[in-house]
């Protein structure tokens, strides 16, 4: 078989509709029918077929005609072009989910270190739009190139408290928050976090950039920590709390000695009981702080029906407001004005790191005394006259630090003295056992007293009736 005119009465080549693919088929076919691989080739290459012949079809049609005479064989196959990946959105921050304790330097698994809260700051990159890729090009049976589709394309869905560059390629969050992502991939930023139900190891310890809402108790041992305000619609147990704004707490703080209230402004709560609180501002408490450490820069009020403070300390930077102060019993309570609580603690420091440096000090300069007498005899040895160069630096170092300590000594018992309007005031009873303290002076109450208040007046504490 030998002539091309012969060869096409019995084969036809064909093309799919999008060229991709080419085919030949048998018109007839009969027991003389012979051809070569070498044939077929030159019949497809006629038929316009340049690219992707499939040498092992050719093979199986010239080997065994009458098998291939029953159905059409695929000869060619162009490269499909491939279409770009689609436009999607990387997100600048972790959103995995689940429950993932953290593990200590030590190697302990802390259950309440669950981290799922994704803090963002104003002006933090959140998210960004990666552009949908061209694709690439393919080629055809017929040798003619096939263009590669680009990937789909998409918009960014922004929603509250986001912007965007003008690209609208970046998201950018517009204030402190937690990001959150809504509906349909939605990106917002909210300033609140909430917290449906109580603070336990399925919360875990909470770090939020803004204010957090507490639809129920905070237990014992978590940690709730926050730039914004907190709230509490429940109540305290020995947890740490700490806030740059003010707490508000529904119910009372029933601490058990444990744990601590902290927060930049003021604490507004229904009772403290055996805890340590401490607010820049005001302490406000509408029942009762019973044997609990309560430091308030300006105010501690207790003026509710109960309005009682009985056992512990209260320390405020400018009065104290109550109902009942101690009770019956004679309850040691101290009640501390005039002077701001972090003031009376640097005090106390300080006069710690003088009582120190001074025994420094005087340990220097005996040692200092000796090695003088070594040196006026001329039997000083060069070690020894080494040690003499550091001990006279340390001492200079050492009267240095000194001096500063009892500088700012000085100063703060000069505040202690401007004590003039602080004042402690009780609308009901005070009772013996009660100590105030005002500025750097002390009063022990001894007996009962009604509806009196506590000033410092010409050197004393000098207690007067409320009209």
């Amino acid at each position: 078989m030998n002539q091309q005119l012969d060869l096409e009465s019995y084969l036809k080549v064909s093309l799919s509709p999008d060229r991709m693919t080419g085919y030949i088929h048998f018109q007839r076919c009969d027991d003389d029918f012979s051809v070569t691989a070498q044939e077929l080739e030159r019949l497809v290459r006629q038929a316009g077929i340049s690219y992707g012949i499939l040498p092992e079809a050719l093979q199986a049609i010239a080997g065994d005609p009458a098998a291939c005479s029953v159905k059409e064989t695929v000869v060619a196959k162009g490269l499909p072009a491939r279409q770009g990946t689609d436009a999607r959105v990387m997100f600048a921050i972790d959103l995995s989910d689940g429950f993932k304790p953290e593990e200590n330097d030590s190697g302990k698994v802390d259950f309440k270190e669950v981290n799922r809260i994704r803090n963002v700051q104003r002006g933090q990159l959140v998210a960004r739009k990666i552009e949908p890729g061209d694709g690439e090009a393919g080629i055809n049976v017929a040798g003619e190139p096939v263009a590669g589709k680009r990937g789909r394309d998409m918009r960014l869905k922004v929603g509250k408290n986001v912007v965007c560059n003008p690209e609208r390629t970046m998201v950018y969050a517009a204030l402190d928050g937690v990001f959150t992502l809504t509906g349909s991939e939605t990106i917002n930023v909210f300033p609140v976090y909430e917290v449906n139900g109580d603070v336990d190891y399925r919360t875990g310890n909470i770090d939020f950039v803004g204010t957090v809402v507490i639809r129920g108790n905070v237990l014992n041992g978590f940690k709730v920590r926050a730039a914004g305000d907190i709230r509490v619609v429940g109540g305290v147990e020995g947890a740490e709390l700490e806030s740059d704004g003010s707490i508000e707490i529904t119910g009372g703080i029933m601490a058990g000695n444990k744990g601590s209230i902290k927060c930049g402004k003021s604490l507004r709560c229904s009772f403290v009981q055996d805890g340590t609180v401490s607010a820049g501002e005001d302490v406000q408490v509408s029942q009762s702080i019973m044997h609990s450490q309560v430091k308030a820069g300006e105010n501690v009020i207790c003026l509710g029906a109960k309005g009682l403070i009985v056992g512990g300390s209260v320390q405020a930077g400018e009065a104290v407001k109550a109902r009942t102060i101690g009770n019956g019993m004679s309850t040691a309570t101290s009640i501390e004005v005039g002077v701001r609580p972090e003031l009376r603690q640097e005090l106390l420091h300080l006069r710690k790191l003088m009582k120190t440096h001074g025994e420094a000090l005087d340990k220097t300069e005996k040692a200092l005394a000796l090695l003088d007498q070594l040196a006026a005899t001329g039997q000083i040895s060069p070690d020894k006259l080494a040690l003499r160069i550091k001990l006279g630096a340390t001492k200079k170092q050492t009267s240095a630090e000194l001096d500063e300590v009892r500088d700012r000594v000085l100063e703060i018992e000069r505040s202690l003295e401007d004590s003039s309007t602080a004042r402690v005031e009780v609308s009901g009873t005070v009772y013996g056992g009660t100590r105030i303290v005002i500025g750097r002076y002390t009063r022990f109450i001894k007996d009962p007293a009604s509806r009196v208040s506590f000033r410092y007046i010409d050197g004393e504490i000098t207690m007067g009736s409320i009209v």
